[in-house]
């Protein structure tokens, strides 16, 4: 296969270019980038910082059993057994789901401790304890993203049904309260359990190999996360276009029980809007805070300075828990007072005043705990710079959700835009009109991320470069950190949308309607009479606030890794370059490896895109095939069999598994070749895989954002269902079900991982940099199995008439 693509003479050009940069000497340069925290002398030096940080625990147990509480009290809300039955079915099929996609990331896993025992134990000659503890460490890693993963999937499953028949009331408040209950209960207890694990490890391991932990740690909750990040996109949206399309085909309404493709939508809700940010967000949590830990172990001569600064940090996380947790709790009771008894509401007015509210509440946490542990620091101002650099990424947690708003709300002109263009010219216009809408959000995006960073660069100048070299980064990361200063409300909005579409296709999927006496049933047993017309017409409303918010979470999320991912990347260069005093001619356009990178980071961005778009494409091809050979609508049946339901699970598992295994094995084998041909054009790949990235995600996740809402608009607002319009708002968000979550949200993952494993497999190069054949020869073969995994991306997942 590989000679009908590539002729052996330009793989061989490809080799032979490789080769000449992996011979380059880098002994020179083979300094440890991973951090030693023995320097820090935390131990000896920080009792007051170790008794906080051990109150810290106390804090983490209390935000766990905050995440419990609602856990047991959603579950035990009122439900008609209808309903339970088809949101447990869906759980049932998740689990089966995520049970498969964490075999494979065990499998993985492999790998990756393969590397870590050949570095730090026969390069580094670690001890065989402190071997394995980073192998555990990683271990660990995986196992928190898995565990968050299935918390958030058991927790939305349970919400669903609940907020399904809550509707049965005709009250709009309920159907607010439950999703956004299910969500701060996983953003509380994700943060809480990430700041458990990253104390343990700087409390309880010893000095001399906590960093090399962290660094483990953080690779393998990002390996968990980008896994279970991609399988999760390519599957939902595998089931969504296959049983939206449905819909067109034979003229049926949304989440109608006859199709058996609804129950594999539903389970992809879960499995790509539930597990797969889960898993990111905690991943996303932990690496950022790797990032900063890292710089200022490099970045910071004063071992004092070191560690008032580590305590500072790890105090700001957890300040975040009981902002967002006083914020809620805010919120809610002003929630109530308003919509309580209320009829109508727009579900995304409270929404919006708890993401502004959290974040006003963040900041003032931030300037007041700051000056209690480091008012003393330096000449007294740097508790104030450095809360003011940490606020310009917390209110970009409310700035970034009101522009994605402008672009993807219900009845914003963006998204009017769409519709309108869809009334005069179909489906080619539709599309058309989306992607203008994400190629202005992105500018817009780009050039609010630009006015902050350029704020928080402006304070790094006021005197922060007499404690540490390359302020300017330090302050980079600080925004990064302070984009998820609210992260409990970040992720609790996130975790809306999921709730609020199954909830609609819980109650479709139930036939409750067609239950005999069941007006009579549902008085007797829960004291009302159920409301069928009104609650509907909610849900479906609901539903519309759920995409949008969803939508804001994606660039706030992909904005850290972005900011993140540049923190560990600086922090690669000052190791490189022995604190910015050498080599720093390389980080040039006119070094031609590094630009040579930067060329190659666009490039393998760019083939993410298509492959995950493709995965997609094929596996909906195979869905749409099975349901339309199967589905029922001679009136033999209400509904579809469980057996055909599955069938379609089934499909979208498979094409989601063989996907995400070429996009991984790409990724990972890539990052190998590519740290081994030479540092500075694995520096130049790393920032452009991240800039590139960037926007690459912002402007296909807003697209899409667009293109769901015009549908929900002709759906809900000008109720027309089955129209020529709405046939064409229902192609256009077929476009944009993989653009907004297959491939903008795995970018986020996806980037982390890379700068992550990246540092290790630099570091693995740089150690063998004086053997220049076998660093020649190990670049050649990671680069042509990456070469082999591209090809099959395509051809394995390739669609056929012929094939059954």
């Amino acid at each position: 296969m590989l000679n009908r693509i590539f002729s052996l003479k330009k793989v061989a050009a490809v080799f032979t270019f490789m080769t000449a940069f992996a011979s380059r000497s880098f002994a020179s340069e083979a300094n440890l980038i991973i951090p030693d925290l023995s320097s820090v002398g935390f131990f000896e030096n920080a009792v007051d910082g170790k008794t906080l940080l051990t109150a810290g625990f106390f804090i983490c147990v209390c935000g766990l059993l905050f995440g419990l509480y609602h856990f047991i009290s959603i579950k035990n809300l009122p439900v008609h057994k209808s309903m339970k039955s088809i949101s447990e079915l869906i759980y049932e099929t998740c689990k089966t789901y995520l049970v498969t996609q964490g075999k494979f990331i065990f499998i993985l896993e492999i790998l990756l401790a393969a590397i870590i025992v050949v570095y730090f134990g026969l390069l580094q000659h670690f001890e065989a304890i402190k071997v394995v503890t980073i192998v555990l460490c990683s271990i660990v890693g995986i196992l928190g993203s898995c565990t968050v993963a299935w918390f958030g999937m058991r927790i939305n499953t349970f919400a669903n049904s609940r907020t399904a028949f809550a509707s049965l009331k005709g009250k709009p408040f309920p159907l607010y309260a439950i999703p956004l209950r299910a969500g701060m209960s996983i953003g509380m207890l994700l943060i809480s359990i990430e700041l458990f694990i990253m104390l343990i490890i700087l409390l309880f391991i010893p000095s001399d190999f906590a960093g090399a932990c962290f660094i483990g740690f953080a690779i393998g909750e990002s390996l968990g996360a980008s896994v279970l990040r991609i399988a999760g996109g390519i599957f939902t949206k595998i089931a969504d276009i296959g049983s939206d399309l449905m819909k067109i085909v034979f003229n049926i309404k949304e989440d109608d029980a006859r199709n058996p493709g609804v129950i594999a939508d539903c389970t992809g809700d879960n499995a790509g809007d539930s597990v797969g940010p889960t898993a990111d967000g905690f991943e996303t949590y932990g690496v950022t805070g790797v990032a900063l830990v890292t710089f200022i172990v490099l970045a910071v001569s004063d071992p004092v300075l070191q560690v008032k600064l580590l305590v500072w940090i790890f105090v700001m996380r957890l300040i975040m828990l009981i902002a967002s947790a006083l914020s809620y709790g805010i919120n809610s009771v002003i929630a109530k007072v308003r919509y309580a008894t209320a009829d109508k509401m727009n579900f995304e007015t409270p929404l919006t005043f708890l993401v502004w509210i959290t974040s006003i509440v963040s900041i003032i946490f931030t300037f007041a705990v700051s000056y209690l542990i480091i008012g003393n620091l330096d000449d007294g101002t740097l508790w104030w710079k450095l809360s003011l650099i940490i606020s310009c990424g917390t209110i970009a947690g409310a700035i970034i959700p009101e522009i994605v708003k402008i672009f993807t709300s219900v009845k914003s002109a963006f998204v009017q835009n769409v519709v309108t263009s869809s009334k005069h010219g179909g489906a080619s216009l539709n599309v058309l009109a989306g992607l203008t809408a994400g190629n202005f959000s992105a500018y817009w995006m780009g050039v609010t991320i630009i006015i902050l960073m350029a704020i928080a660069y402006a304070i790094s100048l006021q005197g922060l470069d007499s404690i540490m070299i390359a302020p300017a980064v330090f302050a980079f990361g600080l925004v990064a950190f302070g984009f998820l200063g609210m992260g409990p409300v970040t992720i609790a909005v996130d975790s809306y949308g999921p709730v609020t579409d199954n909830a609609q296709s819980v109650y479709e999927l139930s036939l409750i309607e067609n239950i005999s006496n069941i007006d009579k049933e549902i008085e007797k047993d829960f004291g009302f009479k159920p409301s069928f017309s009104k609650s509907k017409i909610l849900l479906e409303e609901n539903d519309g606030a759920g995409n949008t918010f969803k939508a804001t979470a994606k660039p706030v999320l992909i904005g850290t890794a972005v900011v993140g991912a540049t923190t560990m990347i600086f922090s690669t260069i000052v190791m490189l370059t022995d604190g910015l005093t050498i080599g720093l001619e390389n980080l040039s356009i006119l070094h031609a490896p590094f630009l040579l990178g930067l060329i190659a980071g666009g490039a393998v961005i760019y083939w993410f895109t298509g492959s995950s778009n493709h995965a997609v494409t094929s596996g909906a091809y195979k869905a749409v095939e099975f349901i339309k050979n199967n589905i029922k609508l001679d009136g033999s049946s209400d509904k579809a069999s469980t057996e055909d339901s599955k069938k379609v699970v089934e499909i979208c598992t498979k094409y989601a598994q063989k996907g995400m295994i070429n996009l991984f094995l790409v990724i990972f084998f890539t990052t190998l070749a590519f740290a081994f041909i030479e540092p500075y054009f694995f520096i130049g790949y790393l920032i452009s895989i991240a800039l590139f990235g960037l926007f690459q995600a912002i402007f296909m996740a807003n697209a899409g954002g667009a293109w769901d809402n015009a549908k929900k608009y002709v759906e809900v607002d000008l109720r027309e269902k089955g129209t020529e319009l709405h046939k064409a708002t229902v192609v256009g968000d077929t476009v944009g079900d993989p653009f907004k979550d297959t491939s903008s949200v795995a970018m986020n993952p996806i980037i982390k991982f890379t700068t992550l494993f990246g540092l290790l497999a630099l570091e693995l190069a740089l150690v063998l940099a004086e053997k220049k054949a076998l660093n020649a020869v190990l670049a050649t073969i990671f680069f042509g199995i990456s070469v082999i995994f591209v090809v099959r991306s395509f051809t394995d997942m390739r669609t056929n008439d012929e094939e059954k």
